[in-house]
């Protein structure tokens, strides 16, 4: 069994890497021209989607840049050149802008995406390490990464190169989503699931709302406020006006409080004034931290455009199901 080398070289190794790499990026960011702003402006401009190809390493990149940009509003697939060349090409249409990536920029297995671009009128952005290579010499907008050696010794794994190309995508996207203006919630209708679609849940996603939340008048007797407490199930009772407002809020500790006469008493009498709320358009993230912050497990959402109106209601229990934390 091979000895492995001491940290401290494993450890310089890696720091080479990582610094010739950032030297790449910061190349390739002074590098940066108007062929950059004419790329997003061609896929802004195109009806259709970005369709994204690449063979090897670049393929794989190309997955995560198509990956990317269909995530944040703009429509796009990666197509493999080699499948493309075997039915696949019909993946490409009127209206599309195609974006083609290659080190060399003569990868053989692209040919027959760039000729059909060409043959059908598809603009194509390429992108490669050589300004003078057929990808690049036929694309409608070239994208030339810098002269910057790979990070591995021999100077041959695709590793810086694929560093670029990988950055180069995600400043596209970006300026795409700008160009846009992507909200967060345009984000979350594209990531309803996992962590990104808890952090990103709005208090509307996840509230109760009509015949589900628990309100009274507040000359309410105290006797029909427990059952409505107890028939919905969220240990609290809100109180409104008779304009409708929320003006209080009936807890498990309000009962205690008045528990000599209790069951003589209206819902105003045993309220606490001016409960804490959150509206609807708030993150249940921020929900989450105030319920924390006031160590209490309800709030009860009002609408601000409906002049305080109650409009639902937020268990902790359900920001937690649903992963916000």
């Amino acid at each position: 069994m091979n000895s492995l080398p001491e940290a401290e070289t494993l450890i310089a190794t890696g720091r080479r890497v990582i610094a010739r790499e950032a030297e790449a990026l910061a190349l390739l960011e002074e590098n940066l021209g108007p062929g950059f702003a004419e790329a997003v402006a061609l896929i802004v401009n195109a009806p259709g989607r970005v369709i994204v190809s690449g063979m090897g390493k670049s393929g794989h990149v190309a997955r995560k840049i198509a990956a990317t940009l269909a995530s944040t509003g703009t429509p796009a697939h990666f197509v493999h050149p080699a499948e493309a060349s075997h039915g696949d090409l019909g993946m490409m249409a009127e209206g599309d802008v195609a974006l083609l990536m290659s080190n060399s920029g003569e990868t053989p297995e692209l040919a027959d995406m760039i000729a059909y671009t060409r043959r059908f009128r598809i603009p194509l952005i390429g992108i490669a390490g050589r300004g003078d290579s057929a990808l690049l010499r036929r694309a409608d907008v070239a994208l030339l990464l810098p002269a910057a050696p790979e990070a591995c010794a021999n100077g041959i794994v695709p590793t810086t190169s694929t560093t670029m190309t990988l950055a180069l995508g995600d400043a596209i996207a970006v300026a795409l989503m700008e160009h846009r203006r992507f909200t967060p919630e345009n984000f979350r209708a594209f990531h309803p699931g996992g962590s990104l679609g808890a952090q990103l849940a709005s208090v509307m996603d996840l509230m109760h709302d009509g015949a589900a939340v628990p309100l009274v008048q507040e000359a309410t007797p105290m006797s029909d406020a427990l059952l409505v407490m107890t028939q919905k199930g969220f240990g609290v009772v809100g109180v409104v006006s008779a304009a409708g407002t929320l003006i209080g809020i009936v807890t498990d500790g309000d009962l205690r409080r008045h528990m000599q006469g209790l069951l003589d008493q209206t819902a105003a009498e045993v309220m606490t004034r001016m409960p804490r709320t959150i509206e609807p358009d708030a993150l249940a993230e921020e929900a989450v931290a105030l319920m924390n912050e006031s160590k209490i497990t309800c709030l009860f959402v009002v609408d601000p455009d409906q002049g305080g109106r109650p409009v639902g209601i937020l268990h902790i229990h359900d920001c937690l199901r649903a992963g916000v934390v």
